[in-house]
């Protein structure tokens, strides 16, 4: 087939945790029951030992998930969750009922493709916050975490982690297991599709070298995986002036204005639009080198469906510290005492009276943005209100999205509403649950935040459910499976 070097736009790396754990079972480690252990739960501790002399991966995966209750929407995922971390949500901390063996004649032959090193996404974030997931739950299966990381502990949030030593866990695991030679790095997916002549598919795209040259690389593979993650694009709001060059769409982009001392205390207030975890950690950044900020997000603090009110305050002081703002330092709630000295050029554009400022941080609920504009305005809409605020910049942290372009139709055929565009939360890629294939495109597998599992913890469940799927039809058809690609 004639090459072509096409560059359409980057694709994030599928060499994170989805594709590392995918790359472990699909190198023969298959996990039994550990029968010096006990399950706590004794429905499934039963059905465990009843067929104690098989791997998990060669099981009735569905028989094992049924009657399980968990934080996924994929049954396998809360299956393969309870096996390594018994009881989790209860807050328990039991060793995982699994013990692990290589059988050299399973091996499945795979490549995985990433754009950066082993880890994924995780090399890019930023170094001083920590993990929503405890670090155990970040672990991958036969490598304790903590072995790892030398059991660091900090204070109370001590069990959480930062990005730079589960970045380094994930690389190290690589090594450990001996997966470098399934591993291909500096490589961009530009276009995968099914041949006509038979039932494998074509994946292309290239290679990246040291010397910013670009190397064009076509693989066929009987089966493809979807492991890429979901923080492609981020959601946009459609709000007219979103393109100018004050508008940010990326945490990144404010630390990066706060190192080159861009913003300080005596600048405009800084717009953060959002009621996530990555806004609350704008709004931390800021804060914390002391750089106004005005927060303007479309729920109500009473939410219950906000994200802080599912964090202990225990575990996550931080981000209880930025919702107890949310609440208490409204727009709504400034005293005459507690305003700025030298107010913004507000104005309430439905009457003819002045917006007062809490002078370091306030908070806008049920509110979305209109407009910004080139003098470094933006518009709020509130209720029966419109209000115009003078800002340094604005930094719109919504959610991000899949970005799918090298597939057809940028994959939305494969979502569970096939009218609409992918979405990890809101329209992920339908598949079979025990398998994990997609249900519209066979052959063709998808995992992790694609299909709804956003946390590491869950998304190893994916590469059970494909592992299982494949040994099983490698197994009928008494021959090995060709190749698989991990994307």
């Amino acid at each position: 087939v004639p090459l072509r070097e096409v560059i359409r736009g980057d694709l994030l790396p599928s060499n994170g945790p989805s594709g590392i754990c995918l790359s472990y079972l699909l190198s023969g480690h298959k996990p039994y029951l550990d029968t010096a252990t006990v399950h706590p739960n004794p429905i499934i501790y039963r059905k465990l030992q009843e067929t104690k002399h098989l791997s998990i991966t060669e099981q009735d995966l569905e028989y094992l998930s049924e009657g399980l209750e968990g934080r996924s929407r994929n049954p396998v995922a809360v299956l393969f969750d309870t096996l390594l971390h018994p009881n989790a949500d209860f807050g328990y901390e039991f060793p995982p009922v699994l013990q692990w063996r290589r059988d050299k004649q399973q091996h499945i032959p795979h490549l995985v493709l990433g754009r950066a090193t082993p880890g994924g996404a995780w090399h890019a974030m930023e170094g001083s916050m920590l993990t929503i997931s405890l670090g155990i739950w970040m672990e991958l299966p036969g490598v304790n975490y903590r072995d790892l990381t030398n059991g660091k502990r900090r204070d109370a949030t001590s069990d959480r982690a930062t990005p730079e030593e589960i970045s380094s866990y994930y690389r190290n695991y690589v090594k450990l297991k001996g997966l470098q030679k399934n591993f291909v790095d500096n490589t961009y997916v530009t276009s995968v599709q099914k041949l006509c002549r038979g039932h494998e598919g074509e994946v292309r795209g290239y290679q990246q070298l040291q010397n910013d040259t670009h190397v064009p690389f076509s693989l066929f593979a009987e089966n493809v995986v979807l492991a890429s993650g979901a923080s492609d694009s981020p959601v946009r709001l459609g709000a007219e002036g979103e393109d100018l060059p004050f508008v940010f769409h990326s945490i990144s982009d404010l630390g990066l204005a706060v190192s080159r001392r861009k913003l300080d205390m005596n600048s405009d207030p800084v717009l953060i639009v959002g009621a996530g975890l990555s806004a609350a950690d704008a709004v931390l950044c800021a804060c914390n080198s002391n750089i106004r900020v005005l927060h303007v997000f479309r729920k109500s603090v009473d939410d219950p469906e906000l994200i802080f009110k599912q964090l202990p305050k225990t575990l996550y002081p931080e981000y209880h510290k930025v919702y107890n703002m949310m609440c208490s330092q409204t727009y709504t709630n400034v005293a005459p005492s507690s305003a700025l000295n030298r107010p913004q050029a507000v104005s309430n554009m439905a009457g003819n009276t002045s917006v007062s400022l809490f002078p370091d941080y306030t908070s806008f609920p049920e509110h979305c943005v209109v407009s910004f504009q080139s003098d470094m305005k933006c518009l709020l809409q509130g209720n029966n209100s419109l209000k115009a605020f003078k800002i340094s910049m604005a930094l719109v942290l919504t959610g991000t999205n899949p970005n799918l372009f090298f597939l057809k139709g940028q994959g939305q055929y494969l979502g569970q509403d096939p009218t609409k565009p992918i979405s990890c939360t809101q329209n992920p890629i339908d598949i079979h649950p025990y398998t994990f294939e997609c249900t519209k495109e066979p052959g063709l597998f998808a995992m992790g935040p694609l299909v709804g599992d956003n946390f590491v913890r869950f998304l190893k469940g994916g590469a059970l459910g494909i592992a299982s799927c494949l040994l099983k039809r490698l197994k009928k058809k008494g021959k090995l499976i060709k190749f698989v690609l991990i994307i």
